[in-house]
């Protein structure tokens, strides 16, 4: 354990964002989301047993957003004809995003396929045990300025 550091990051996991680079990207996945065939050229972190929200919370803690693109961040949108609502861990996320990066957080909304096809470009896909549907969420990184 260190000082600073949420103990949920593993050090498997805080090397992987140490080695990331500025726009670089990252996900957090839900439980649903195929993140080993999906990453099958990014480095995938399990975190069963943890949830998307105190993962997010953990990650922005120790890395910046791109402050150069305009939307650092992309959820999986609802799927058309889906009958559920906007999914309510969205609202979750955006308190957690306010925390971190209150001045630069815009969201992308990406078609289901279309994250996959981003998914597979991500360095880190980190998987974990969250139960919410449409929770992925994927971030791209920022510089650490001192």
């Amino acid at each position: 354990m260190l000082k600073g550091i949420s103990p949920i990051v593993s050090p498997e996991l805080l090397k992987a964002l140490c080695e990331m680079g500025h726009g670089d990207e990252l996900v957090i996945a839900d439980g649903n989301f195929p993140g080993e065939s999906v990453g099958k050229n990014a480095v995938v972190i399990r975190a069963d047993g943890h949830g998307t929200l105190e993962i997010l919370d953990a990650v922005l803690s120790l890395i910046p957003l791109d402050r150069y693109v305009e939307k650092p961040v992309a959820y999986m949108e609802v799927v058309k004809g889906d009958s559920c609502p906007e999914p309510e861990i969205w609202k979750a996320y955006e308190k957690i995003l306010n925390k971190y990066e209150p001045e630069h957080h815009g969201v992308e909304m990406i078609e289901r396929f279309e994250f996959y096809e981003r998914a597979k470009k991500a360095y880190l896909i980190i998987a974990t045990g969250e139960t919410a549907i449409y929770a992925n969420i994927l971030l791209k990184k920022g510089v650490v300025s001192g």
